[in-house]
């Protein structure tokens, strides 16, 4: 067993703190990784605190992992030691089913393995990336281009994908109009990507200070969605919203702003149930879906792709012993737009 060094939620809600664990030995098949950079994702604190109800502890979190390959198993091919190497939000699954042979592991039907809280088939429990190594699969294991920054790849294997992946399964690009709702880590992501399609993205937003980062970021457009004219006037604009927030809010009042055949994609993860009028929908022929984060090959499609059009994340790089502040400053939006652990701070 390989000895390793993290930071992990002892049980749910506690802070953060230092945890020795141990890791897999390198099988055949495996890539041992040292992590240089993992980002914080708001469904870290989430599943930290047990707020879905489904959390394993002791716990450390992290899915948006970048680093180096310090080892490869006898029968890995697609990567060497030194390669820059990522991993994102599952590590494993049952590789049978169709959504797995269609490039949808997310979606496996015989159970998605997470990079953390999960179990594997021994019953051993995952741990994530807010450490200093990780032994993965190969076939779950991603290229990351030289040209991104460690530091600025790391949300896209979270922020980036999930985002990305929706745009692209619904075929959003030029001539189209697109709303993303909320401007934190998952939407200044949606609109660096969408505005690289092509596409006329507008902002809504509750924040009038966002208004300058939104046309920073590459926006069209930006609306305040606390004033009544701006509901209004936006009646039936849009072919699509990107609806990326994670706090309880209305899904009728953006429904409302799609045009005949419109579809709304969430992707935030609002800790309560929200009601749908159905009239929100009948009217005009509107779609409500969803959308959870992409496979590997999509993955690395949206990594190339990123890589390509020098996209990456806006990020504040953080040592791992402010960890719990950065926590509390991402429930207050105290973020512009995702915080990234540098892990040599842990060694």
């Amino acid at each position: 067993m390989l000895a390793t060094k993290g930071y992990a939620a002892l049980t749910a809600k506690a802070a953060l703190q230092p945890y020795a664990f141990e890791r897999r030995e390198v099988g055949n098949h495996d890539v041992l990784i040292q992590i240089t950079h993992c980002g914080i994702c708001h469904s870290d604190i989430h599943q930290a605190r047990n707020e879905w109800g489904i959390s394993l502890f002791p716990m450390v979190p992290g899915h948006e992992i970048i680093g180096t390959v310090a080892q490869v198993g006898a029968a890995v091919t697609a990567f060497k030691v030194g390669d820059r190497a990522g991993v994102g939000c599952f590590v494993d699954s049952c590789r049978t089913c169709g959504p797995c042979r269609e490039g949808l592991e997310q979606y496996c039907d015989g159970g998605t393995l997470w990079t953390y809280s999960g179990q594997d088939k021994t019953g051993r429990v995952t741990q994530g990336g807010y450490s200093t190594q990780i032994v993965v699969d190969e076939n779950y294991v991603l290229r990351i281009p030289s040209t991104l920054s460690p530091a600025g790849a790391a949300p896209l294997l979270c922020a980036g994908i999930t985002t990305y992946s929706p745009l692209r399964q619904w075929g959003v690009g030029k001539y189209h109009k697109l709303a993303v709702v909320g401007l934190g880590g998952l939407g200044h992501m949606a609109v660096k990507i969408a505005t690289a399609m092509g596409t006329e993205v507008t902002v809504l937003s509750t924040s009038e200070h966002k208004r300058e980062d939104a046309k920073r970021l590459g926006a069209a457009n930006f609306a305040v969605t606390s004033a009544p004219q701006t509901l209004s006037k936006l009646q039936g604009y849009f072919h699509f919203i990107l609806d990326t927030v994670s706090a309880p809010h209305d899904y009728n009042t953006y429904l409302n702003l799609l045009r005949t055949d419109g579809t709304m994609i969430l992707v935030g993860a609002p800790e309560k149930p929200a009601p749908v009028e159905a009239f929100s929908l009948i009217i005009k022929r509107r779609r409500l879906a969803g959308s959870l984060i992409g496979g590997i090959k999509e993955t690395q499609h949206m990594l190339d792709f990123c890589a390509t059009h020098k996209i990456e994340s806006d990020v504040e790089v953080i040592p791992i012993q402010q960890v719990n502040e950065a926590y509390e400053r991402v429930l207050k939006s105290d973020v512009r737009y995702r915080f990234v652990i540098d892990m040599a701070s842990l060694k």
